[in-house]
């Protein structure tokens, strides 16, 4: 417990400093917001701060904070200070700037970010590339929400060929559709502040537990070992560098969060507004990543025998295995999610922290798919001011969604395949962000602070290229080639950027 709670201190004390850091290297000011200079009642739309806080977390906090602790836990307790520590670092710090950079340069999207900064050709490719995200974003985030709620909720069995799963996705893609169409103050304005209550109840709940149960907690100086699973073993032979930073993704820095930040940044009001809806709100992601990956930890102390889990090798790994109807039963990773719940909240509470799990997912694929629309408004030079464009635009694109899920839905390993490919690319789409923020603050007067950018983006672009060298989802070349074809990539990607933002201020 006592690591967990180091943790939990590392975050708090070290967002506070980091954050106040980050936000003296940008220098907000009072200048009009593009909420105000651009204001069309419907994407630039001003909006209060506590709002637009909540909206950010609920865009950026998809399954991410919560199904990749749930098995980044399994490399053991060093995952109470690595979350910490690269959330107030890196995730953080690439929400910030991404966030503020796109206030001050009038709301623009990323690929713009992009283009402006890292130039023609590499904008070409990420434009590409997060359309190609965003698009698998919204297919996972319809996948995932609606089997958690139809196993977990309404006790159906999930399958391809019950009617019921596709009566939930159905619900959920109509609910994409209207929330991608409509002005964002009328939906997305509406609805999350209360979806944010339940959200932040949920992992409150769990935390609190934590202590009044006395769950088992390991330690980085005891022993990895507890109720027969050995997560040093696990830690050694899984590769925690690079796997461990791409299995556990949002709850220390994604990708994914830069496309919607935008989002936000066109319905703030203040400049300085930015530290809480953009540094902050990461900060509360990752303390959610940590009480999921602690209450991963917890059920896997007491066992299935006592409502928790019980860890099994099988033939594809190590396995998740709960008493399911007085049997023990091999589970799914989205199954942990309701093993903690119930054990942790009891059946009502248990339900009402499901429901939040749910949200998670839902209310981070509505917002993939209405920034991929202004995404390709943007590339397409389609204006968004008519609702019969925002029609046009969206419905090939959902019509394409939904041929990909039932694809995903009836091909038995179809949703492993998207989901691993888009953990390792919504890890990459951050080096093309924290690219072009570092390129910003040198071409900006902030050279001396570009060493805050420079941290992460060294690290990810190691991470990314070498887990795809040595993945099986990759090139599945030899473990040190890969480590050194990092390196490089790494060291050239920073020095490419370096070299960029001299050209500009030259």
């Amino acid at each position: 417990m006592a690591t967990f709670l180091i943790g939990i201190l590392i975050l708090i004390l070290g967002g506070v400093a980091y954050g106040k850091l980050c936000q003296k290297a940008f220098g907000p000011d009072d200048r009009r917001t593009p909420a105000y200079t651009r204001e069309d009642g419907v994407d630039y739309v001003p909006m209060p701060r506590w709002k637009n806080a909540l909206i950010n977390l609920l865009n950026i906090a998809g399954t991410g904070p919560i199904l990749g602790p749930v098995q980044g836990i399994l490399f053991g307790p060093v995952a109470f200070l690595t979350i910490p520590i690269g959330c107030v670092i890196g995730g953080a710090v690439h929400d910030y700037f991404c966030g503020m950079v796109s206030v001050r340069e009038g709301g623009i999207q990323m690929p713009e970010l992009v283009r402006r900064n890292a130039g023609a050709v590499i904008h070409k490719v990420y434009t590409v590339f997060v359309c190609l995200v965003l698009f698998l974003v919204g297919i996972v985030f319809i996948y995932t929400p609606g089997d958690i709620a139809a196993t977990q909720v309404f006790g159906f069995g999930g399958t391809a060929g019950e009617p019921s799963t596709w009566i939930i996705y159905a619900a959920i893609f109509i609910y994409y559709l209207i929330a991608t169409l409509f002005p964002i103050d009328k939906i997305i304005g509406r609805v999350y502040p209360v979806f944010g209550a339940i959200l932040l109840l949920s992992a409150v709940g769990v935390f609190v537990m934590l202590f009044i149960g006395g769950y088992p907690l390991l330690n980085v100086w005891e022993p990895w070992m507890l109720n027969g699973f050995d997560f040093g073993a696990y830690f050694k032979s899984e590769q925690f560098i690079p796997a461990f930073f791409v299995t556990v993704a949002c709850g220390i820095l994604s990708g994914f969060h830069s496309t919607q930040i935008t989002l936000v940044s066109r319905t703030m009001q203040h400049e300085k507004e930015g530290r809480l809806t953009f540094y902050n709100m990461m900060i509360a992601e990752g303390f959610i990543a940590m009480v999921w990956a602690a209450g991963t930890m917890a059920m896997i102390g007491i066992g299935a025998e006592r409502n928790g889990i019980t860890m099994q090798m099988t033939e594809s790994g190590w396995s998740y295995f709960a008493m399911v109807q007085g049997a023990l039963q091999k589970i799914s990773a989205t199954s942990v999610v309701g093993v903690v719940c119930r054990s942790m909240l009891g059946s009502v509470g248990g339900i009402i922290a499901i429901i939040g799990v749910i949200i998670l997912p839902v209310t981070s694929g509505d917002t993939a798919l209405r920034s991929l629309r202004l995404i390709l408004a943007d590339a397409l030079h389609v204006r968004q001011d008519q609702g019969m464009k925002r029609i046009l635009l969206s419905l090939p694109v959902f019509a394409a969604a939904f041929v990909v899920l039932i694809w995903a839905k009836v091909n038995p390993n179809g949703f492993n395949i998207i989901w691993r490919y888009f953990g390792w690319s919504n890890q990459t789409l951050a080096v093309f962000a924290l690219s072009s923020v570092l390129i910003w603050l040198m071409q900006n007067g902030r050279k001396r602070y570009l060493w805050i950018p420079l941290i992460p983006l060294l690290f990810y672009a190691f991470i990314t290229c070498a887990y795809i060298m040595t993945a099986k989802i990759g090139l599945s070349l030899p473990y040190g080639l890969s480590m050194a074809i990092g390196a490089v990539f790494a060291a050239a990607v920073t020095a490419a950027a370096i070299w960029k933002g001299n050209q500009k201020t030259s």
